[in-house]
């Protein structure tokens, strides 16, 4: 039978929008107890297209399988039932600028004071100490100060000064990621020691572990020669990656020219980097000849790496998304949709995501009726 792994795991989850949600949310796929407290008003995502009668899409995909709470944490009443959540929790989540939850009286020191055992997980654009740990960030602004922007997504042409930018939310994804790898640590190390620990996460940092090769040349001196990208086709855009000498030789024989193989301006590792936009300009005469299909079934039959440039609509259709049960069905007041599944599998274990999407202050007056407070006060209570 599969089993939850973290099934018994109590979580207060104090975050909001991205990161810190995106953490909480696999953690309550793996089992875990998650409470989120959200303020009167609600996580900012409840309001973010697309929309569905009112219903967020996008909250659901980060919220799903919690229960939530509303707080007003600038009320002592709120403050104080935080403080009663982390001392019955194993796991506390935050992703407040910090010096927030200092202020508020419900930081580290303070929580572990009554709980030892609590493991508390910081989220922050640049961590928690440091001559930057107090400047707002979000996934945009991490992504221009990591230098990834610049490093992974300029494509820079001549005479092109202006940087691009990424639209999607990679450094809150990463962070989230990064915050709910390092739990697993900390609860293995309570094991051992019997006490919590102080997690530290930042987004800067995470951005930046995704630029290895341009730490290396940072310090080293220049920077690395692009390779690989777009190749055109009579209908669109194919991406074939050569990582080895074989898949080279292999990619210049399915294109029908063996002798670029030998060229000297290919045929050396090195050489063939710097000459990589010359290399496509000779492998373009021959793909776009042939449709995006025909060139990839070329591709395929001689086992080059390689795909189409697909839309998200595009790969939700992919039989082997369906073929890993990667989506699965969640329903709020607005109805069912899909969301993904954690991208990764434990045999034995069920890790798939809770399919109810919970309403704003849906499970106050249980939550807080198990702490002793009063239910029904409206400054407390959602609903």
């Amino acid at each position: 039978m599969s089993e939850k792994p973290y099934k018994g795991l109590k979580v207060v989850d104090l975050t909001t929008t991205i990161a810190g949600p995106y953490c909480t949310r696999l953690l309550a796929d793996l089992g875990a107890e998650v409470i989120k407290v959200e303020a009167p008003e609600g996580d900012m995502m409840r309001s973010r297209p697309p929309m569905r009668d009112g219903h967020s899409n996008p909250f659901g995909q980060l919220n799903a399988g919690k229960h939530s709470v509303v707080l007003d944490l600038k009320s002592v009443e709120g403050v104080e039932a935080v403080r009663k959540l982390a001392a019955q929790a194993d796991l506390l989540v935050e992703n407040f600028r910090p010096g927030v939850t200092a202020r508020l009286g419900i930081d580290y020191p303070k929580l572990a004071a009554s709980n030892p055992r609590l493991i508390y997980c910081s989220i922050s654009g640049y961590g928690q100490t440091g001559p930057s740990a107090g400047a707002p960030a979000y996934a945009p602004v991490v992504h221009a100060a990591s230098g990834y922007d610049r490093a992974h997504l300029s494509y820079q042409e001549e005479g092109r000064d202006r940087p691009d930018w990424c639209g999607i939310f990679t450094a809150d994804v990463l962070s989230g990621l990064y915050a709910f790898a390092a739990i697993g640590p900390a609860l293995h190390l309570r094991e051992r020691t019997g006490r919590g620990q102080l997690i530290d996460v930042s987004m800067l940092e995470s951005m930046l572990s995704l630029c290895l090769n341009e730490v290396q040349f940072a310090q080293a001196g220049g920077s690395p020669v692009r390779m690989f990208g777009p190749t055109k086709t009579a209908d669109g855009y194919v991406m074939a990656a050569v990582a080895s000498e074989k898949s080279f030789v292999t990619l210049c024989e399915a294109a029908g020219r063996p002798e670029l193989a030998r060229d000297p301006r290919f045929e050396d590792y090195m050489e063939r980097r710097r000459n990589w936009p010359k290399f496509v300009e000779e492998l373009e005469k021959w793909s776009t000849t042939l449709s995006t299909a025909e060139c990839m079934a070329v591709f395929d039959r001689f086992g080059v790496p390689a795909s189409p440039y697909r839309t998200v609509a595009e790969v939700l259709h992919d039989p082997q998304l369906e073929h890993r049960h990667a989506l699965a069905t969640v329903s709020d007041p607005g109805g069912e949709y899909k969301v993904m599944n954690a991208p990764f599998r434990i045999s034995g274990a069920d890790v798939t995501v809770g399919r109810h999407v919970p309403g704003l202050g849906e499970h106050t007056r249980e939550v807080l009726a198990s702490l002793g407070l009063r239910p029904l006060d409206e400054d407390l209570s959602g609903g």
